[in-house]
């Protein structure tokens, strides 16, 4: 499915998934507004209007919404990591901004939001692999409570004032536009480090074992979900394989041609051990299934980042500058 002729607000539009996902709307020629922080890749959103801003600001967000029909709401401050070292920060900066927004949605006559919510974390530690929607929610993190929590008021909201609602519960994306900053995108870190021949750390033995998904399936997913009528309301997005961080790197050293230098580290207690996505209501409801095979996903991965190499070097020198650290690696 694609949307076309609709207007749509993308809140995180600056980011990877946000900066896919505009590029897909304005070139299907819809009006595309992206609102968030700042745009990583300026050049990539020619044709998308561009309004910087924070989640916590009622007034830009209010001014952001306005005419504005279908949300994608991917603004999230923190991870897993970070979250759990000010938990309140955490509710502070995401949860209450959130229910700001659906009251603004609300009374600003938006006719559905799409929430990227974590198929990597919602279910904490899975019992059942891979893990379909009806599986507890058990967090171990407390961005994905806050997750879960916002997942909740979409559906409060909804009850209350029938503002519609779809919510994906995607897995690890990759591909191009994302770059290795928040402890986040191991597949951006590890194919730069390649690239710059550079030393990697690796959290654990390598035995860690997650859903990865390129990108322009996940993008399919978003604007199935915009226009989806069915009674379902939460989607994983996945490819429905896992794959270890070992095989990760060894299909990157084959297809880059290098061999990293690893430094092992300790593993962390955010670390789920094995995360796989069953995507068969996606499938089912939403005609969705991920069409990129992952050696191919990677393929496009690193060619991109190859003929971007300038401008991602001049991006990350200038996140370091802004911020006064560095890349973590993971």
């Amino acid at each position: 499915m694609r949307i076309q002729g609709r207007s749509c607000l993308v809140l995180g539009g600056g980011g990877f998934l946000g900066t896919n996902l505009c590029r897909r709307l304005a070139a299907a020629g819809n009006r595309v507004r992206a609102f968030g922080h700042r745009r990583m890749f300026p050049d990539a959103l020619t044709g998308v209007e561009w309004q910087q801003g924070d989640l916590a600001d009622g007034a830009a967000l209010t001014k952001a919404i306005e005419s504005f029909e279908i949300v994608f709401h991917f603004v999230h401050s923190t991870t897993p990591y970070s979250a759990n070292l000010d938990m309140i920060e955490d509710a502070r900066r995401n949860v209450l901004p959130s229910i700001a927004l659906l009251d603004m949605s609300h009374r600003l006559g938006v006719k559905r939001i799409v929430f990227l919510s974590s198929g990597g974390t919602i279910y904490g530690r899975p019992q059942q692999i891979p893990t379909d929607e009806t599986a507890p929610t058990e967090p171990i993190t407390a961005m994905a409570i806050s997750k879960l929590a916002i997942e909740k008021y979409l559906a409060l909201y909804e009850y209350l004032h029938g503002l519609e609602y779809r919510i994906l519960r995607v897995a690890n994306p990759f591909g191009p536009y994302q770059l290795p900053i928040k402890r986040q995108g191991v597949i951006a870190e590890l194919i730069s480090r390649a690239i710059a021949n550079e030393a990697i750390d690796v959290w654990g033995d390598g035995s860690v074992i997650r859903d990865f998904i390129y990108v322009d399936d996940v993008v399919d997913a978003m604007e199935a979900a915009a226009l989806d009528a069915s009674k379902e309301r939460i989607f994983n997005i996945g490819s429905g394989t896992g794959r270890s961080i070992r095989e990760i790197i060894t299909t990157i050293e084959k297809q880059t041609n290098s061999k990293f230098n690893i430094r092992w580290k300790n593993s962390r207690s955010v670390d789920i051990p094995v995360s796989i996505l069953s995507i068969d209501r996606a499938r089912k409801e939403l005609k969705w299934t991920p069409r990129t095979s992952f050696e191919l996903g990677i393929e496009k991965t690193i060619s991109w980042w190859k003929n971007s190499a300038s401008e991602i070097k001049q991006i990350l020198h200038n996140q370091i500058q802004s911020s006064g650290i560095p890349p973590l690696p993971h």
